[in-house]
């Protein structure tokens, strides 16, 4: 094989690789949006940097149950907080995310509320999956023929 040959062997196998990477990214992109929308009623615990959910307070159970819901299902409510997780897709781009504020606060915290982070250990927990089909995109763009 000449310098020519490889050279159009890799923008072969770049054209491949990239083209099953967006597949890869929609997917997983897709699971990240639903891991997040299942973590949400239930207690997480310590996911890499996220700390692991704190018990609701006493007070916010009453009020919970005072307005018709149940007494201790952390981020559970209407649903409105799980019908505002989405994705979206561009390539090799994803965004994955709320645009609620009431997601926003529960992600990061507050003064006084401890972080019920839903997003990041969404994302954290599929990082891996998506490094095994990074690999196996590239194996299978350097061995198509």
């Amino acid at each position: 094989m000449d310098l020519e040959e490889f050279a159009i062997d890799l923008k072969v196998a770049g054209m491949t690789i990239g083209y099953q990477l967006e597949g890869v990214v929609k997917i997983i992109a897709e699971e990240i949006e639903a891991e997040a929308k299942s973590e949400l009623g239930n207690y997480q615990p310590a996911t890499g940097p996220f700390d692991a959910w704190d018990p609701l307070a006493e007070s916010t159970k009453a009020d919970r149950v005072r307005q018709g819901y149940s007494e201790d299902d952390p981020l559970e409510r209407s649903g409105e907080l799980r019908e505002s997780i989405e994705h979206e897709v561009v390539g090799l781009a994803a965004i994955i995310g709320t645009k609620s504020k009431v997601g926003y606060w529960q992600e990061v915290g507050t003064p006084k509320m401890s972080p019920r982070s839903f997003m990041g250990p969404a994302y954290i927990r599929k990082l891996e999956r998506l490094h095994e089909e990074i690999g196996r995109c590239i194996m299978r763009g350097f061995k198509a023929e």
